[in-house]
């Protein structure tokens, strides 16, 4: 028996992100190669004419699993009935700017976004906040969607998870997939820690853990992580353009999991809202290791944290802190 449409909603659809996501989910990438989709894309006026033409590309696609297209610069519009939100659009920060310029701008957009998702989208919608600051974002969001389960709203940080698992993968000259459990705790910025003390490689002999097998600590705590924080930057340099291709991928990830389940045995990282869980602050969007099961996630509980992770927490949970600040700053001005 054929599967209702889900109706999935992508913000900021005429840019790099946006054009790279829309097929990946009209293929079945992000739900599943037997889940139709219908595709809301919204963007802002002046990049109409752009929103259309990826219309036309969709259309000239044939995705046998795309079953209608809503292409338009209306917020209500976009997020009526939609199941799945994923907010790619948001202010970037340009060169001179100041941080709570930045959250200023994007606190407008996303008090704007959240009314509409609260006022017109489904009541059960799974919300994915990937515009930066992706963290904060989504906690504005939050704020004003009061209705929205704070469970459904989280924010993308396994793009740095993915790009945790792919530095371990050719250190150690194997396919990604034999790698799984890296951690991404706290914010998607330069302040996240990428951490490997539970993360495994499957070999021939069976499961070991990535520290003792890549075997060398002063790479896995210094190197390593400084290549997983930066590595937006470094690709920015490279490309002279944002990450977009990996981002969006990275994103029909997130979502995949979330709705369909993890594997058996695999957490993945997911910007959620923190209820204390490993002694961060209540209150703030904070990356986590999680399993999905049934549509719903849980922060796995219990793992061991060295002094070394501690401090690295401690540093990321308290520029999340100081970011909530600016951005309430900025609501109630």
């Amino acid at each position: 028996m054929a599967k209702d449409p889900v109706r999935v909603l992508v913000t900021g659809a005429a840019g790099q992100i946006g054009y790279a996501l829309v097929p990946m989910i009209a293929r079945g990438i992000m739900l599943g190669p037997d889940q139709p989709v219908i595709l809301h894309m919204l963007d802002i006026p002046p990049a109409v004419e752009s929103l259309n033409g990826v219309k036309m590309e969709l259309q000239d696609a044939a995705f046998p699993l795309l079953k209608g297209i809503v292409a338009t610069t209306d917020v209500a519009e976009a997020c009526k009935d939609v199941n799945i939100a994923v907010m790619v659009g948001g202010f970037p920060r340009k060169e001179g700017m100041e941080r709570k310029d930045v959250m200023s701008k994007n606190v407008s957009i996303y008090k704007a976004q959240a009314s509409a998702l609260e006022q017109y989208a489904a009541k059960d919608v799974k919300v994915l906040v990937v515009a930066n600051p992706a963290n904060t974002n989504a906690l504005i969001l939050k704020e004003f969607a009061p209705s929205i389960p704070e469970k459904n709203i989280t924010c993308l940080t396994r793009l740095d998870h993915n790009r945790a698992l792919g530095q371990i993968a050719e250190r150690l000259e194997v396919p990604v997939s034999s790698v799984k459990n890296v951690i991404i705790w706290g914010n998607h910025s330069s302040s996240q820690y990428p951490d490997v003390n539970h993360a495994v490689v499957e070999g021939p002999d069976g499961e070991k853990s990535v520290r003792s097998t890549v075997s060398d600590d002063a790479w896995l705590n210094g190197e390593f992580i400084k290549v997983v924080q930066q590595r937006g930057a470094a690709i920015i340099k490279a490309r002279k353009l944002s990450s977009a291709l990996s981002a969006a991928s990275s994103a029909c990830d997130h979502i995949r999991d979330w709705v369909l389940g993890t594997p058996e045995g695999t957490f993945v990282s997911m910007g959620v809202y923190s209820d204390g869980s490993y002694n961060t602050p209540p209150g703030i969007i904070f990356s986590y290791p999680v399993i999905c099961k049934n549509g719903d996630w849980s922060i796995v509980q219990g793992l061991s944290i060295d002094e070394f992770s501690r401090e690295k927490l401690v540093a990321t949970a308290a520029e999340l802190v100081e970011e909530k600040e600016v951005a309430y700053s900025c609501i109630s001005e």
